[in-house]
C-alpha cells in the first residue's frame, strides 16, 4: 500500500513562476470529516514550522481532502476514553493527570498560534464544515477562503466544551453580542456571515479551486510576506463570488445585540430560550442551548468576560487551563459520550441546569495548576498578529 495515501495530512511543494515554490498541507482523513488527531496536529506543526524557515517557500496552502468538510473538529474517541481512564485513576483530582489530553490540547494551541504568526502567506481553503478545531486551524490564516458549501461553527456546547482553540479571542472580536450569542448557541454561519462575522476574507466558488491553485503557480511570488500578502489578496479578489445575499446572523443583527444585551446570564439565556418560535436558525439556535451543557454556557460568558484584555497568547494560556479542567469533570466525557459513543443524544449534565450553576463552580476553572513558566505554553510570545 502506498503510505503517501494512508498518511492523516499529506505534503507537497509546487513550484511558481519565478523559482519560488509553495507549500501544501492537505489534511486526508475524510472518512472522519478530517477530524483533527494528535498524529495530524504533530506533522502539521512539523512541517509548518519547516517551512517557515524555508527562504525558497513563498506561501503555504491549507487545504483538506474530500468535499464535505474541511475539518470538523477534533478527534474525541481517544480524548474520550483519556477522561474515563482519568476520572477512574487514584489521581482523578488532578487535572495535569491526564496526560493525552494535556498532550493534544498544549499541541493544538502551539499549532493554531504558530499559523496565527506565521511570517508568510497561508490560505486556508475553508469548503465544507468548519468546526471547532478546524476554526481553530483556519482562524490564524492570513488568506481565509470560504465557498457556497462553508458552514462555520463552534458547536462545543453540545459536548460540554466550549469555543476552545482561540475561540475566545476570534469570538470575542465579532461584531456587537454576535460572538457570544454563537457560543452559547453553537448556531452555524454561512460564507456570507463568515465574511460578516470575521472568521473570512474571501467567499469564492468552490468550482473555481482548479483555476485559483492554477494562478498562484503563476503568480511571480517575491519572498516578502507583505508583498506576497498584497499579490495573493489581490488574486482571491479575482475570483470574489459576486453572491451579495446575507445570512441570518446578519439579517437577526439587532436582535442578536437586544436578548445578548443582558447583564446577567441568566437573563440572557431566557430571552435566546424565547426565539424558540421564530425562523429555524433562531429556534435551531434556541434549542441548542437549551439542550446543551450549561457549564459550557456559564464557562463561554465567563471566558468572554475575562479575556477582554488578553493578548492571544494570554488567551490560549487561559483555555488550556479551563480545558483541562473540562476533561477533568463530568460533562465533557458525559457529553461525548452521548454525542459519539452511545449515541442516545440524552446526556446527564452535572450541573444540571444553568440556574444550578455556581460563580465557586465556574472561578474553579480558571485556577492554574502551573505557576508561570510551569505553564505548557509558557513560551508562546505575543507576535502581532497580520491582520490587526
Amino acid at each position: 500500500m502506498d503510505q503517501r495515501v494512508a498518511a492523516p495530512v499529506l505534503f507537497e511543494e509546487r513550484r511558481a513562476g519565478n523559482g519560488l515554490r509553495i507549500g501544501i498541507a492537505r489534511l486526508n482523513a475524510e472518512g472522519t470529516l478530517n477530524a483533527l488527531s494528535l498524529e495530524m496536529i504533530d506533522l502539521l506543526s512539523e512541517r509548518f514550522a519547516a517551512w517557515a524557515q524555508d527562504g525558497s517557500i513563498a506561501l503555504v496552502v491549507l487545504e483538506a481532502a474530500g468535499e464535505k468538510a474541511f475539518c470538523a473538529g477534533g478527534d474525541l474517541q481517544r480524548l474520550y476514553q483519556s477522561m474515563i481512564e482519568h476520572h477512574a485513576s487514584p489521581r482523578r483530582g488532578d487535572v495535569r493527570a491526564n496526560e493525552y489530553a494535556l498532550q493534544f490540547f498544549s499541541r493544538e494551541y502551539r499549532l493554531d498560534y504558530l499559523i496565527h504568526s506565521y511570517p508568510k502567506p497561508v490560505l486556508c481553503w475553508g469548503h465544507g464544515i468548519v468546526m471547532g478545531g478546524g476554526l481553530g486551524l483556519m482562524a490564524g490564516a492570513s488568506h481565509r477562503v470560504v465557498t457556497e458549501r462553508t458552514r462555520v461553527a463552534m458547536p462545543e456546547i453540545n459536548v460540554g466544551l466550549y469555543p476552545d482553540v482561540g475561540g475566545t479571542w476570534l469570538l470575542g472580536r465579532m461584531p456587537g453580542k454576535l460572538g457570544l450569542f454563537l457560543s452559547l448557541t453553537g448556531a452555524p454561519l454561512n460564507a456570507a456571515d463568515a465574511l460578516f462575522a470575521g472568521v473570512a476574507d474571501h467567499a469564492v466558488r468552490h468550482a473555481d479551486k482548479g483555476q485559483i491553485f492554477e494562478a498562484l503557480l503563476r503568480q511571480p511570488w517575491t519572498g516578502s510576506c507583505r508583498d506576497d500578502s498584497r499579490a495573493l489578496t489581490d488574486l482571491l479578489r479575482a475570483f470574489n463570488s459576486a453572491d451579495e445575499s446575507t445570512g441570518p446572523a446578519r439579517r437577526h443583527f439587532d436582535l442578536i445585540g437586544k436578548v445578548c444585551g443582558h447583564g446577567a446570564l441568566l437573563e440572557i439565556a431566557a430571552a435566546i430560550a424565547d426565539l424558540k418560535a421564530e425562523e429555524p436558525w433562531l429556534s435551531a439556535a434556541a434549542a441548542t442551548l437549551l439542550a446543551g451543557s450549561p457549564s459550557t454556557a456559564a464557562l463561554a460568558h465567563a471566558l468572554r468576560q475575562r479575556s477582554r484584555l488578553l493578548s492571544l497568547a494570554e488567551v490560549f494560556r487561559m483555555e488550556l487551563v479551563a480545558s483541562m479542567y473540562c476533561a477533568a469533570r463530568p460533562d465533557f466525557a458525559e457529553g461525548v459520550r452521548a454525542l459519539l459513543i452511545d449515541k442516545d443524544r440524552s446526556p446527564r449534565w452535572s450541573p444540571a441546569s444553568l440556574g444550578e450553576v455556581s460563580q465557586e463552580w465556574i472561578d474553579g476553572y480558571f485556577v492554574s495548576p502551573w505557576q508561570g513558566a510551569e505553564h505548557p505554553l509558557a513560551e508562546l510570545g505575543e507576535a502581532t498578529r497580520r491582520r490587526q
